[in-house]
């Protein structure tokens, strides 16, 4: 157990987060903080004030060179020509048999440069796929030890990031280039949470002077450090698919109901063939939200069933701090629809859940 800890990769912040008496906790590889004050407080903090994460563990890829942006759409589902330079885009990286390798953001800077933020897990395996398909002059370059990733998220990150000179008025998923203390940043508006907020791409040397620069600007407004205890529980209310939970090798886009991420009309991308066949026979399975309509508390892996059959399995749940009620998404037969009673057997106990369509909160990032 020492050795497996010893390996655990440690991001730029590890002794900030150490000496604000986080609880750590190793994570795709990672040693990063689960909570700090407790993920209730810290949850709500992000949907009611400001919540600042490290998320360094997430992966750094750069493609560059002439043909960059036509190998990442050649091999990631999204259509790379809805957007333009200086935006973001949401988007998958699939197996042949349409199976989810990853999900991710990719960066678009310019035709010949493209920056993706993939997860922890995945980067290598993302990394690989575009290196076997990029053509002669196209690098793919793995960033991961050389950025931090810092997210300022909630009502109040705006204020927060103006105070230590960042912008802050950028639309909803587009990204500029800034300057801070002498180092070059790229800020985002992007996250995971719901909430209005920023992701800081930061030279991993200029990390910790960013996040005390941030925190101590922040406390006027009730900012505080947050884990990824309540990076989880924020996502699942706002029904964003976790990799190796609710998306991955036996869980397609289709399924997921994430189709508005994959660019149907493009000449070809990898998997399309099979998540087109899928798409028009229709998927057997289908994510959907459940909502505790008693005490339970929903956990992955846990049986869902009606009228005594089992018609899925929980692949995320939560108690869901904004709602005080236990919440989850669930892979489940597709004659099952929103608006639909279920029961869900936790640990014995059948729980009464409705079928409903996430978000489960008055939010949106785009606001």
């Amino acid at each position: 157990m020492a050795d497996a800890e010893h390996a655990l990769h440690h991001s730029p912040l590890h002794e900030r987060h150490v000496s604000l008496g986080a609880r750590m906790a190793p994570f795709a590889g990672w040693e990063m903080p689960l909570q700090y004050s407790g993920v209730v407080e810290e949850h709500l903090a992000v949907r009611q004030r400001a919540g600042l994460f490290d998320v360094s563990h997430l992966g750094t890829l750069d493609v560059v060179g002439r043909g960059a942006a036509a190998l990442v759409d050649a091999v990631l589902t999204n259509d790379l020509g809805r957007i333009g330079p200086g935006q973001a885009q949401y988007t998958l990286c699939c197996d042949t048999d349409g199976g989810v390798v990853d999900d991710l953001i990719v960066y678009l800077e310019a035709p010949d440069r493209l920056r993706l933020v993939p997860n922890a897990a995945n980067a290598a395996a993302v990394a690989e796929r575009l290196r076997q398909a990029a053509p002669s002059g196209v690098e793919v370059v793995d960033r991961h030890h050389d950025v931090a990733v810092l997210a300022l998220q909630g009502p109040a990150s705006d204020a927060v990031a103006s105070a230590v000179g960042l912008p802050t008025q950028l639309p909803y998923m587009a990204f500029e280039a800034a300057t801070w203390q002498g180092s070059e940043l790229t800020v985002c508006r992007t996250g995971y949470t719901g909430e209005r907020g920023l992701e800081l791409l930061v030279p991993a040397p200029s990390a910790p002077a960013l996040w005390d620069a941030l925190l101590e600007v922040g406390d006027e407004v009730g900012l505080q450090p947050c884990g990824l205890g309540a990076r989880d529980t924020l996502r699942t209310e706002m029904g964003y698919p976790l990799h190796g939970q609710d998306l991955g090798p036996d869980i397609t886009p289709v399924m997921a109901r994430l189709g508005w991420a994959v660019g149907w009309d493009k000449p070809a991308f990898v998997g399309k063939e099979a998540l087109a066949a899928q798409r028009a026979a229709g998927a057997p399975m289908l994510l959907r939200g459940l909502l505790a309509a008693d005490r339970a508390i929903p956990r992955p892996g846990m049986a869902v069933l009606r009228d005594g059959a089992v018609v899925g399995r929980v692949t995320s749940g939560t108690f869901s701090p904004s709602l005080r009620v236990g919440i989850g998404l669930a892979l489940l037969d597709r004659a099952v629809t929103d608006g639909d009673g279920v029961q869900v057997d936790v640990r014995g106990r059948p729980g009464d859940f409705l079928v409903t369509k996430p978000p489960f909160v008055d939010a949106s990032p785009s606001r």
